[in-house]
């Protein structure tokens, strides 16, 4: 039975110390090197996408796909994202090989040409909300904008909605950028009730925008995944079809650095979208648009695509979570979300205690993200969260890593109450 360290006597608490230091100087010794700091897929999972090397032809839709045009993608990649994210084709927008780069434009284009209303880079303020534990490359896109930050807190089931609504009563606060399903790095999916308190919002701002990151909306972990309502079949009850942007990709799909986006909005929100398009592109991957729908056929072929994915992540993330359990339960000096699919565990510590977790973590070879990186601007004021990924070390060296993670987090936590 495992006791709380804030119910052990100094001695105690030093004896165990003695253990765990015993456990992780083993380690050091190993001279080990061993990287969760970024949620990339393993090898395995990249081998799953090799037959799309294998497609022959370039006709698609009758369009010869080596060649110029067709800016918001081919029909049949448009249809396959369309019955994905269950929208019309109409409403999207095929990318190029990340949504990062939909996003990136997106807010470059309300920055410089105004969303329906002034530009923002010629008003004297831009806010945005952001919920935390959240994305590190979102805020660093708000931060190349100079917009500024603003703390969403993340409850069980999405952002805190409270804190939503008296935030955007003021007219700076044009947006927010979430990731409503397997939130990175919580795993949270954002419940219906939220999803419709979202829908519903009326800000001050006429301008108001939703970077709705939907990057793992079919990443289960098994059949038993989440649901999230889908957005676009609500936002018009309240006529505010033109307040959010959703965008996905098959970066995790098929090939991170090879694979294809797409980008769902409005009617009026595509129009505006196409325009900058114009000016930018004269179109995007269109052979890798075909590459995609020859390899899926279509909506199905993706799911079906997408439970060997979970076959290979499931076991991984059991293994971190196992770790945890054993290690960290009862002990009153942490704390986990148990996710149904993403990329995913985050791990909040005792406050204080992140950082050092980090330090001892990276002397005994184990890289994890930068702590603080999952707030804006790099800072965690209560120095707690840790994001862990588990996907891109093989079984075996992330069973060493989550073992050695927990030894850290005992070790940072004793220091702290024997400070």
């Amino acid at each position: 039975m495992s006791a709380l360290y804030s119910k052990m006597t100094a001695q105690e608490l030093i004896a165990e110390k003695e253990i765990l230091e015993k456990r992780y100087n083993n380690f050091k010794a190993k001279g080990l090197k061993l990287d969760m700091s970024r949620g990339k897929p393993g090898a395995d999972q990249l081998d799953l996408s090799m037959g799309m090397n294998n497609v022959e032809g370039y006709i698609a839709d009758g369009i010869d796909v080596r060649n110029y045009g067709i800016l918001d993608g081919i029909p049949s990649c448009k249809k396959l994202f369309a019955d994905l994210m269950g929208v019309e084709p109409k409403n999207v927008i095929i990318g190029p090989n990340a949504s990062l780069t939909l996003m990136f434009d997106y807010i470059s284009q309300c920055y410089t040409h105004g969303a329906g209303d002034t530009p923002w880079c010629k008003l004297p303020e831009v806010k945005f909300l952001c919920p935390v534990p959240g994305y590190d490359r979102h805020f660093t896109i708000l931060d190349h904008f100079g917009i500024k930050m603003i703390n969403i807190d993340m409850k069980a089931d999405g952002p805190d909605m409270d804190a939503i609504e008296e935030y955007i009563k003021d007219e700076a606060v044009k947006g927010m950028i979430c990731v409503p399903k397997y939130s990175n790095p919580q795993g949270i999916t954002f419940s219906n009730e939220v999803v419709k308190r979202i829908a519903a919002m009326k800000p001050a701002a006429k301008d108001f925008r939703i970077i709705w990151d939907n990057a793992y909306c079919i990443h289960d972990l098994d059949d038993n995944g989440d649901e999230l309502l889908n957005i676009f079949d609500v936002l018009p009850e309240y006529g505010n079809e033109d307040m959010v942007i959703e965008v996905c990709s098959t970066s995790k799909i098929t090939f991170p650095g090879a694979g294809v986006s797409a980008l769902i909005a409005s009617d009026n929100n595509i129009a505006a979208i196409k325009k900058r398009l114009n000016a930018q592109t004269i179109s995007y991957d269109k052979m890798n648009q075909h590459r995609h729908v020859q390899f899926f056929g279509d909506a199905d072929g993706v799911r079906e695509h997408m439970k060997k994915h979970a076959a290979i992540l499931k076991p991984k993330f059991d293994m971190v979570l196992r770790h945890l359990d054993k290690e960290l339960s009862g002990k009153g000096i942490a704390s986990w979300f148990d996710p149904k699919g993403g990329y995913f565990i985050s791990l909040d510590v005792m406050e204080g205690c992140a950082k050092r977790v980090g330090e001892l973590c990276k002397e005994a070879g184990v890289v994890l993200t930068s702590v603080g990186a999952t707030y804006p601007y790099g800072i965690d004021a209560k120095d707690s969260n840790i994001r862990i990924a588990p996907s891109f070390p093989p079984v075996e060296e992330l069973d060493l890593a989550a073992e050695l993670l927990c030894i850290c987090v005992q070790l940072a936590c004793i220091e702290k109450l024997l400070g």
